[in-house]
């Protein structure tokens, strides 16, 4: 529960008793402030018993009878004396011309505001005791005695009814009546600890008889722990002034307590409390329950807390108030969050203050991290205030929380701050100082100052792979290459060709071939390969000399890619396969045209290389000598065979033969293969009587077979072939012997006149040819007696065959 206390300068402030604040989080409401000027010059002679609240102006009420017109500030306007003895209640109509004023001495008094304002007055009701309250609203009055509560309707001059009080137990002098209209129609009644919602409605014409247009519906009643000095409405909710007594642990006596202001929601039968605030307001501890009124004033929705010795004024709590709220209980996150939704309407707080706040708060609960991180969001691009943050995290020695976050771009800030940041990385942390470098652009800092820093540091540790990665990229970001590269191709680092290709810098690498080829050879040589005009073939091969090894690698890509551009170097490259790539050294020699073939034959025979020399020896046309070396050295004679059928030389297979005859496995295997390129009776004729061969059955059974599958193809051939013939030769026919269109367009091929003439009555006599090639009879020659056919002139000059007539039109 909320306390507000009176402060030695006037002012009123909301406070929290320390065991309550502890365990409560609840926001307040409402604030409060004392009103002062003319009210504190009353309440020096006079006491307060009640006041009424207009848009214009406010009214108060004392003990002593009179009644002060003040403005809002507090200011005294007008004074009336009333009564001899104490104002009860005040109560104006909307316009501010009526005004309702009851008294200890039992009369309700009219006043209306007149010509020159002047304010004339008339009694309205007396005769049942002390009018101890009254509220006006639209053309109805309501007003409480001892009896109960009356509501008068204005219009039609008749009282509509009377609510009696509940508990009769209490002095109604004690715990007056409090009311309030919630709307023109909705009349809140509380006394004592209960409390009424009446509803005016308006009487069905059947049911009027002599009774009045209206009558009055209790909707809602409740009952509340403390007793109720005043009500007031806030929304669809209820702002409720109470009073109550506590009793003391030491002397277990009953005192005044503070009087407490909460807001509660109605209900069909008990409320619900939303928030509760204990009020020290002056004199407290002598005040009855009678002693305290409150007045509200519905269109800005202020509560006037009026007590003998003091009025406090109670406003519901704005967007400033909230954040005021937020940062005490330092709720900076909160606080941040709600200024930025609500920056238009704010006017005593600013984002950016209430952000350095938070920043402050963080860095005093030491997460320096998050911070850092909220630095981005509230600095935005103030450069000021970024470098002085800065400054303090170095204060604190929090330099590094603070690097990831500082901008790069827009804003930049001095390069000193950048420059201090990456020294203190320097001093503790390479692989931090390494990831800056990185990350941050190179423009940000002196580039210089930072590589002298970095190999300051690198004669204590010169080997230190971060460090030297670090000032290659440092050396790249001042575009010195040439030392860049050379850092990378001693780390061995994957980034050396990027930045060779990046930055063009093959001329730099003419002498660092072989370094670049110990690192990764594949992309070496690629690199080489796809840059032949800046690094000539030529240069590379001279550079690996001494690295036969490597040399053969780069050769052997430039031939796969091309097998001429490197053709000097096929000599050369027949020892490099023999060396370190035979499997590689009959491909190459098949498909090269340009390696000596006497001195590969020659490496080939001093290595024993039996497959290499076989190909050679056929290749320079000594195929006798490779046959026989693939029988005596080999011993395959199914290698044999396949060299004899790729030669296809009848002499190789007489050689092969004779080789064979006195080797049963060699006449097997030439059995099996030698059925479709020689006729077997020549090996079967040649083989001894009584010669042991294993598997000859299935030999000459696979013969037979293979000379069965000839016929058997043969025929097959045949028959297609005279299929097609006679298929082909049909067709001819059918096309031969359909008609030809011959029509005016037509010419004689001979005399280029028209094919027709142009009397079509005249005799006439057209010879067409197969190949469509037309004649006049009469210009043709006239045939031999040794060859009576005719043919196409045109077409036999042509060697195109003889086109005999296929057709001759006669008229």
């Amino acid at each position: 529960m909320a306390e507000a206390e009176e402060q030695e300068t006037g002012s009123f402030e909301e406070s929290t008793d320390e065991s309550e604040e502890e365990e409560s989080e609840e926001e307040p409401k409402l604030k409060y402030e004392r009103l002062s000027n003319g009210v504190t010059e009353i309440l020096q002679k006079d006491a307060a018993s009640c006041m009424t609240v207009h848009d214009k102006f406010l009214a108060l009420g004392t003990h002593y009878g009179k009644v002060y017109l003040l403005d809002i500030q507090g200011n005294i306007t007008q004074k009336f004396d009333v009564s001899p003895v104490k104002i009860n209640q005040i109560s104006l109509d909307e316009s501010g011309e009526h005004m309702g004023v009851c008294s200890e001495d039992g009369k309700l008094l009219l006043f209306e505001r007149s010509w020159m304002s002047r304010w004339k007055s008339s009694v309205l009701h007396e005769g049942e005791g002390n009018i101890r309250s009254v509220k006006w609203r639209g053309h109805l009055i309501a007003w409480a005695n001892n009896m109960g509560v009356k509501i008068f309707d204005i219009t039609s001059k008749q009282r509509i009814t009377n609510v009696p009080r509940d508990d009769i137990s209490l002095r109604p002098d004690m715990y007056p009546c409090s009311l309030c209209w919630k709307d023109s129609v909705t009349l809140i009644i509380g006394w004592g600890t209960s409390v009424k919602v009446c509803s005016v409605k308006e009487r069905h014409a059947s049911e009027m008889r002599d009774l009045p247009s209206r009558y009055v519906e209790i909707v809602s009643q409740f009952e509340t722990e403390f007793y109720i000095s005043g009500l007031a409405p806030l929304c669809d909710q209820l702002v409720m002034l109470s009073y109550l007594k506590e009793v003391s642990e030491k002397t277990e006596r009953e005192y005044c307590a503070r009087p407490r202001l909460d807001i509660i929601q109605p209900l069909s039968e008990t409320c619900e409390e939303i928030s509760s605030d204990a009020l020290t307001v002056r004199g407290f501890q002598e005040n009855e329950c009678r002693d305290y009124h409150l007045e509200y004033s519905e269109g800005e929705s202020l509560f006037y807390i009026v007590s003998p010795r003091d009025v406090v004024v109670a406003k519901e709590r704005d967007q400033d108030d909230h954040i005021d709220w937020l940062l005490e209980k330092k709720k900076y996150e909160e606080a941040l969050m709600a200024a930025e939704i609500s920056q238009k309407n704010i006017k005593r707080h600013k984002i950016l203050d209430i952000g350095l706040a938070y920043i402050n708060h963080l860095v005093e609960k030491g997460e320096y991290d998050i911070a850092a991180r909220k630095c981005q969001k509230i600095l935005g691009k103030n450069t000021a205030l970024w470098e002085y943050e800065v400054y303090k995290f170095k204060e604190i020695g929090q330099l590094k929380a603070i690097s990831p976050y500082l901008p790069r771009g827009d804003p930049v800030l001095k390069p000193l701050i950048y420059e201090m940041i990456l020294h203190e990385f320097l001093e503790s942390d390479y692989e931090g100082f390494a990831t800056l470098i990185r990350e941050w652009p190179g423009d940000l800092y002196n580039n210089s100052v930072i590589v002298q820093a970095v190999r300051d540091h690198l004669k204590k540790d010169s080997q230190n792979r971060t460090l030297l990665q670090t000032l290659a990229e440092l050396y790249t970001y001042d575009k010195n290459y040439g030392n860049a590269l050379e850092i990378y191709l001693t780390l061995r680092h994957k980034d050396v060709f990027q930045l060779i290709h990046k930055h063009n810098l093959f001329s730099s690498i003419k002498d660092k071939i072989v370094l670049l080829m110990d690192f990764d050879s594949e992309k070496a040589v690629d690199m080489l390969l796809d840059n032949e005009d800046k690094i000539s073939i030529k240069k590379v091969v001279e550079e690996l000399e001494d690295r036969p090894e490597l040399q053969h690698v780069y050769l052997h890509k430039l031939f796969k890619r091309d097998h001429h551009k490197g053709q000097r170097y096929h000599e050369k490259q027949i020892s490099l396969y023999a060396e370190y790539d035979r499997p590689n050294l009959l491909p190459f020699l098949r498909d090269s045209t340009h390696c000596p073939l006497e001195k590969a034959l020659e490496i080939c025979q001093q290595r024993n290389f039996v497959e290499e020399t076989v190909y050679l020896l056929s290749r320079m046309g000594n195929s006798r000598s490779a046959l026989k070396m693939i029988m005596e050295e080999l011993n395959d004679v199914d290698k044999a065979i396949e060299f004899a059928k790729e030669q296809d030389d009848g002499e190789l297979w007489e050689d092969l033969i004779l080789y064979s005859i006195d080797k049963p496995p060699f006449i097997t295997g030439l059995l099996n293969n030698i059925g479709t390129h020689v006729d077997p009776i020549l090996l079967i004729h040649r083989i001894k009587e009584g010669m042991e061969i294993p598997n000859l059955r299935d030999s000459l059974v696979k013969i037979l077979q293979d000379y069965n599958l000839q016929i058997l193809l043969r025929e097959g051939c045949k028959k297609i072939l005279v299929a097609d013939s006679l298929s082909l030769l049909k067709k001819m026919h059918r096309t031969q012997m359909k008609g030809v269109l011959v029509d005016e367009e037509n010419i004689c091929e001979s005399c280029l006149s028209p094919i027709l003439p142009s009397d079509a009555a005249k005799p006439f006599s057209v010879v067409v040819f197969h190949c469509r090639h037309m004649f006049h009879k009469e210009c043709l020659p006239v045939p031999s007696m040794n060859s009576p056919a005719q043919f196409c002139n045109i077409c036999s000059a042509k060697h195109r065959g003889p086109g005999s007539a296929i057709l001759e039109m006669k008229k």
